[in-house]
């Protein structure tokens, strides 16, 4: 992530959103919008339930030998239903590890995404798309930013509706390391 100095930032609590969750891995593996509505088992099945994250996985594409997996979490802010954050972790055959997370639209896109794990200031990163339904920041992501991941208690992404103020959406980190390890 490229660091950026903090701005306003207004941490509010959070609720698991399942449905964001869903839609937005099973975008991510490559399902199409309308497979995705429909919520193919065959496109992202829950495997496992590691503290507040889930790992999710799809059958591998033709020609692979694995599964393609995630860990994966969603949140909705307690008091606005509209605001929420799915963050999607993947590592690939080759090694990459990416971090994607999902973003209302709506959102206020040249300001990036910010990150903050346990108050201290990890960067931003900027929004590369936008679907139908949310917009999304990626990043390939370092063995230093998995040890901050890892060893946090809680992970908080910041995006804003206004050039002045940024809604800081907390992420609980519990389980992240153990639905890491289950990734392959």
């Amino acid at each position: 992530m490229t660091i950026a100095p903090s701005t306003s930032t207004k941490t509010r609590s959070r609720r698991p959103n399942w449905g964001l969750a869903c839609l937005a891995t099973l975008l991510a593996f490559g399902a199409t919008p309308l497979v995705a509505q429909t919520q193919n088992p065959q496109n992202g099945t829950v495997r496992a339930q590691h503290g507040d994250w889930q790992v999710i996985c799809k059958k591998p594409p033709q020609g692979a030998k694995n599964e393609i997996c995630a860990a994966v979490q969603a949140v909705t802010a307690e008091d606005r239903d509209n605001v929420g954050l799915t963050v999607y972790f993947q590592k690939f055959s080759n090694g990459t590890k990416v971090l994607r997370i999902f973003a209302p639209l709506g959102i206020l896109l040249p300001r990036g995404i910010g990150l903050k794990i346990d108050d201290k200031n990890i960067g931003n990163a900027p929004f590369l798309r936008c679907h139908s339904f949310a917009c999304y920041a990626q990043v390939t992501v370092d063995d230093k930013l998995i040890e901050r991941m890892n060893t946090g208690k809680t992970a908080v992404f910041i995006i804003f509706q206004t050039e002045e103020a940024g809604i800081g959406i907390p992420v609980s980190l519990a389980g992240f390391g153990t639905a890491l390890k289950e990734l392959k």
